[in-house]
């Protein structure tokens, strides 16, 4: 075996072992159903002022199928927009903030049109505010301001325009 396959597979099991360490009780401390309810709150507020579905999904670590096929973070959130339909919302305005807390990593993926109106650097912006608010130990302070962040770009770029329905849940998804 290389040199270059030994330490390819070796961090393959150090990240492994990192997602198998990251347990759900690490989330629920993180995320204590006060902050879950919060951010709910904060996601449906936003949505009476903008026309975009916003999601939160938290998970605490990937499973191990996609840890061993090597899933980068990005294409965990993508492939979370997908499951969980974000993408399918009236005027494709979907928006997903993806946390993974084993590699302390946040990943936002929007639906097309709101990719079209807001550049990826804003995007990058967020998540500044969410990791370092995270790295502080301040999940529930972070998230909101993070949320509060995502709201006002979405209410700038899309505004409500009357009333209408709900069309993803609010509540957080704890994975």
């Amino acid at each position: 075996m290389s040199q270059s396959a030994t330490s390819t597979s070796g961090s393959r099991l150090a990240r492994i072992w990192r997602h198998w360490r990251s347990t759900q009780s690490k989330g629920r401390r993180a995320f204590p159903p006060e902050t879950l309810d919060a951010i709910a709150k904060a996601i449906a507020s936003g949505e009476q002022r903008h026309r975009s579905e916003v999601r939160l999904i938290v998970e605490h670590g990937m499973p191990f199928d996609a840890l061993w096929a090597g899933m980068g973070i990005r294409e965990r959130a993508i492939a979370l927009f997908a499951e969980y339909g974000i993408w399918d919302t009236e005027d494709n305005c979907g928006v997903l903030i993806y946390v993974n807390l084993a590699e302390h990593q946040i990943e936002i993926v929007t639906d097309r049109n709101v990719g079209r109106k807001i550049d990826n650097i804003v995007w990058k912006r967020v998540c500044a505010t969410m990791t370092q608010g995270f790295a502080l130990g301040q999940f529930h302070a972070a998230t909101l301001a993070a949320l509060a962040q995502v709201n006002s770009l979405l209410v700038e770029h899309f505004p409500a325009q009357g009333a209408r329905a709900n069309e993803l849940p609010d509540r957080p998804i704890m994975l």
